[in-house]
């Protein structure tokens, strides 16, 4: 059964990403992870480069709250099937849907229904037809086991408060040699200061619900994932922080020297163990 605390994380990212759906629906953007109009910071601005974006819906663009690009970050391949959890809006589904062709599939997984509704529609303006949105919750997907060549996430995981069940759930679908390859926030070293943990309008705003860069390694070790990595893309620095703790409500001043350099935008990728690698013939007539 699910705790309290997990039950009110849920409600919370519902309404606030519900509330970014009905606005991306009328054509208003939000910058990056559930944050309001015209709180854009570096970590979640300009993401995408104008050859991708002109092939998608306006309203897939505006809806996009991530802070990476995982579709560039997971190298897809002609006829590949891959899962975007927390897809939103559907940028990274559609994207994903271009790269692995009309014999690939590209699943969204999204909990939110007007997040679901807007992707739908998205979908059926791109003309794409090689793509499913599922309802769902990242740490229940609802596909069978083996069946996912790659998995992607824009910014989604740190919102769960059950970390561990994501990844489990991850290495279940994943087919053997499947690849993990999300992008996602990670603290860098110290613990989060706790007014930032408690704060959550900073948990939706994808930082207090963020793993630290060791733990993120251990937690997917203990899935099951091999070949783990964390690469750091965008950095927030004090000077950025600042107006993002005030619209929170904290003390900017005091905390900002606090959280300097302290979170990053990062790719994170891992493999799951057991598929087949290239190595020499040894069919009969084949090794001498």
């Amino acid at each position: 059964m699910a705790s309290e605390s997990t039950v009110d994380v849920k409600a919370v990212v519902k309404e606030k990403y519900g509330e970014a759906a009905r606005r991306a629906a009328l054509g208003k953007t939000s910058c990056g992870c559930g944050s309001g109009e015209g709180s854009c910071d570096p970590i979640t601005s300009n993401l995408y480069d104008a050859s991708q974006i002109g092939v998608l819906p306006l309203e897939a663009v505006v809806a996009s709250l991530g802070c990476g690009n995982p579709t560039a970050l997971a190298e897809l391949k002609a006829g590949e099937t891959v899962l975007d959890l927390g897809s939103g809006g559907g940028i990274d589904v559609l994207l994903s849907a271009r790269r692995v062709g009309p014999t690939g599939t590209a699943y969204g997984l999204d909990m939110t229904d007007d997040m679901l509704a807007l992707a739908r529609e998205n979908q059926k303006k791109s003309g794409l037809t090689n793509v499913e949105f599922l309802r769902g919750e990242i740490e229940h997907i609802p596909l069978p086991d083996n069946s996912v060549d790659v998995i992607i996430s824009n910014c989604v995981i740190n919102l769960s408060a059950d970390k561990d069940a994501v990844l489990r759930e991850a290495f279940r679908v994943l087919k053997p040699g499947g690849r993990f390859a999300v992008s996602d926030v990670v603290v860098r070293g110290r613990d989060v200061p706790a007014e930032v943990r408690r704060n959550m309008e900073l948990w939706i705003g994808c930082v207090a619900g963020a793993l630290e860069e060791t733990e993120y390694r251990q937690k997917l070790a203990a899935a099951g994932f091999g070949d783990v990595d964390v690469e750091p893309t965008r950095i927030y620095r004090a000077e950025d922080a600042k107006a993002f703790l005030e619209s929170a409500g904290l003390d900017r001043e005091g905390l900002a020297e606090s959280v300097d350099g302290r979170f990053m935008s990062a790719f994170v990728r891992a493999t799951k163990p057991g598929g087949v690698k290239a190595g020499p013939c040894c069919a009969p007539g084949c090794c001498s």
